[in-house]
């Protein structure tokens, strides 16, 4: 994609006299015009367009449609032209078919069996064809003689050609505008309150007096547009309802995916400016009094990986500006011994260091390896969590409280009343997806200090996805596995061969290992045929593994008894745990050599890949066992899995599959990016560019105060006021 200089960036009203001037005065590069711009047609409710009127706003206002401006904004699903769309007279048996024609007869016809068919007939300029919707009788109210139907489906003989439709649209109810070859049909999202033909009929009646007004929303000046390849505002949206071909639509979407992006992007630089940069950090002093002899007295040497993000670290740490980076790395890459290091830099600067983690029994896994390396050096490590005795909380906040606490690590009790920091130099969040945005920040800004963040992810998520999600960080990847790290051995299983697998776990078992067996459901549900983990915890310990000990762990059960049950395991007391995905996020069992995961079609690439990296966590082999039922679809997902170990490349399949839809799904007290026209894995180019024109914008003019940004803010406020209160910024 081309770009242009960064201190050419510029903003503008189509209005102003002042477009395109530079600004000399060394602020941000923007137009100067005062231009006050009226939104009062674009925002004025939906109510009042043609064609809708009372009756129709509330159905429309379920679609999302409220205003003018979202009438503009609800773009088609679906684009159907002369390359997709088959003559009637064309059709073959055996082959999936577009037909579009108008109905000229229907009705409902029963069957021997009691089934009740609804046929129509549709008739194109080549000739007629029956279509059938077996059981959906009611049909009959919704398609009318003389509709014109887009229709797609698998072409069957049946007394003759039949089209058996999977999907089809009413797209026009009083006369079959456009329907010349070589017209692109648009396929609205529409409910059953306001079926397709209204929405049509909506936006054509609406959609030249609506793209009369549309540039007052345009923010962009013609040598920005001009060097990304993006039209205004008013083509993009011409461009999406009324193509002349598909190329047009994708250049409407294109623009429309770039302001998502900007504005997303924006609002990351925003809290990315207040973070880092607003103020001034913590410029660490460091020694190598402690880091030279941990890295000496380490049995191994640094990965390549490793050694980067710790120089991306320390140029952080060691700068005036203050750090807020997140550290993406695979299960096994060594994010805590980074982290280590990174402690250790604010510790020889005379500062303390607090590592966050999401649950006791991982913060106390923490606390015994970190101790286990700092220690001999000299640096005391101190444990605070909820299940410490009275006393031993109290002896632990008064090492803190005093400074002589130079390493604290607990869960979230360190951001509970009474913990106090006297010289906080850096904050380390472990498995940061399990706190809220609240929860780090409470300790981030300890008592008005400034200590420097560090987040770390063990789940590793496609690079577009990471800028989109966490856009305010910056990012660093351990992309690499240390050498001699035996990989798990996956295989993939069907439901017949269960019992083999099952005598595969007893082996383990036998040999001293320990095994995970995992369900997708808690309990039995009636809609879903699917084993669940309290059900099959009763059989397998009764008649699978009588002889074993087999425990249950659940996200039902109350916070003790699940830590209870970890315990056991993590002790050796339990040979096998049934669960669900609690254990995504657990702790280290060295043991642990086996994970079945029964009903693996149900999970995402990336969830399983979380699971597997529960095992392989000792020397010896260990596997992965998918028992799964599926078919062709899942069946390959399952084998892309099964051949991949990188998680990054299990991530970028995972969002190639399944979409960023549903990888969005977790709302993350904030994330969210609910994009809807950018394609993450389309779009990587234009969200790089979004990036750094909105962290640009922001270092030139962080408040958007300027004139000219004016326009770029109040959308921005339009966006996303919510998420601005969260964090804080606007």
């Amino acid at each position: 994609m081309p770009s242009i200089p960064a201190r050419s960036w510029r903003v503008c009203s189509p209005h102003d006299p002042g477009a395109g001037r530079r600004d000399r005065s060394g602020g941000a590069h923007v137009a100067r015009g005062t231009h006050a711009v009226s939104y009062s047609q674009l925002d004025r409710p939906a109510q009042y367009l043609k064609g809708v009127g009372p009756k129709r706003v509330d159905p429309l206002g379920r679609l999302g449609i409220i205003t003018a401006r979202d009438l503009l904004y609800h773009t088609p699903r679906r684009y159907d032209d002369a390359s997709t769309i088959q003559p009637v007279r064309s059709l073959q048996v055996g082959g999936e078919a577009t037909v579009m024609g108008r109905v000229r007869s229907k009705g409902v016809i029963p069957t021997r069996k009691g089934l009740r068919i609804f046929q129509a007939v549709v008739q194109d300029e080549s000739g007629m064809v029956n279509l059938a919707w077996p059981g959906q009788p009611w049909l009959d109210r919704k398609i009318r003689e003389g509709d014109v139907l887009l229709a797609t489906g698998p072409v069957r003989f049946f007394h003759g050609l039949q089209l058996q439709p999977r999907e089809f649209t009413v797209l026009d109810r009083e006369g079959m505008k456009g329907g010349e070859r070589g017209h692109v049909f648009v396929t609205y999202p529409a409910s059953e309150d306001v079926p397709q033909w209204v929405i049509r009929h909506v936006v054509e009646a609406n959609l030249d007096a609506l793209l009369e007004h549309a540039d007052h929303d345009e923010y962009l000046d013609d040598e920005v547009r001009g060097a990304l390849g993006l039209p205004l505002l008013s083509e993009a949206f011409r461009r999406l309802h009324r193509p002349e071909g598909i190329g047009d639509a994708e250049v409407g979407r294109r623009r429309l995916a770039f302001d998502e992006l900007f504005f997303l992007q924006l609002l990351h630089a925003q809290v990315r400016y207040h973070a880092i940069q607003e103020d001034p950090g913590i410029e660490h002093r460091r020694t190598n009094e402690l880091i030279r002899p941990l890295h000496e007295a380490l049995p191994f040497q640094l990965t390549d990986a490793q050694a980067r993000v710790l120089r991306e670290i320390s140029g952080d740490m060691t700068s005036s500006r203050r750090m807020n980076r997140l550290v993406q790395g695979d299960v096994g890459s060594g994010k805590t011994l980074v982290a280590l290091f990174a402690m250790l830099v604010a510790v020889e600067g005379g500062y303390q260091a607090a590592l966050m983690a999401p649950t006791e029994i991982l913060a106390e896994q923490h606390h015994e390896k970190i101790a286990a390396l700092l220690e001999p050096l000299g640096v005391p490590v101190t444990l605070v969590t909820g299940r410490m005795s009275a006393a031993a909380k109290r002896a632990a906040l008064e090492a803190v409280a005093d400074g002589s606490a130079r390493v604290v690590v607990g869960t979230h009790a360190l951001i509970q009343e009474g913990v106090e920091f006297p010289r906080l130099g850096l904050v380390v969040v472990d498995e940061q997806h399990r706190f809220g945005v609240r929860q780090r920040m409470a300790l981030a800004e300890h008592r008005g200090q400034r200590p420097d963040i560090l987040i770390m992810s063990a789940t590793p998520i496609p690079r577009s996805l990471a800028m989109t999600l966490y856009g305010d960080l910056d990012l660093s990847l351990l992309d690499e596995l240390p050498p001699g790290r035996t990989p798990v051995r996956t295989s993939l299983r069907s439901p017949h061969q269960r019992d083999a697998v099952y005598a595969f776990v007893e082996e383990e078992v036998g040999r001293g290992h320990q095994a995970y067996v995992v369900f997708p459901l808690v309990e039995e549900s009636e809609k879903l045929d699917l084993r669940s983990a309290t059900d099959e915890f009763a059989r397998l310990g009764k008649e699978v593994f009588p002889h074993r000990r087999v425990g249950l762990l659940h996200g039902k059960l109350p916070s003790d008894e699940k830590d209870r049950v970890m315990r056991s395991f993590r002790d050796g007391e339990l040979d096998v745990l049934v669960a669900t995905t609690v254990i995504e996020v657990g702790i280290d069992v060295p043991r642990a050599s086996v994970m079945v995961i029964e009903h693996a079609e149900r999970f995402g690439l990336s969830q399983l890949h979380q699971l597997r990296g529960r095992v392989g966590r000792g020397a010896a082999e260990s596997h992965c066992v998918l028992v799964s039922d599926t078919g062709a679809e899942s069946a390959e997902r399952l084998k892309l899995f099964r051949e991949t170990a990188d998680g990054f490349e299990v991530a970028r399949a995972d969002l190639r599959l399944r979409g960023q839809g549903d990888l969005f799904g977790a709302n993350q007290h904030g994330r969210d990016a609910g994009l809807r026209f950018a394609d993450l894995l389309t779009d990587e180019e234009l969200l790089v560019e979004a990036q750094r024109r909105a962290r640009e914008l922001v270092l030139e003019d962080p408040e958007l105060e300027h004139p000219g940004n004016r326009r770029i803010r109040d959308h921005l406020h339009q966006r996303y006021r919510d998420r601005m209160e969260l964090f804080g910024v606007g």
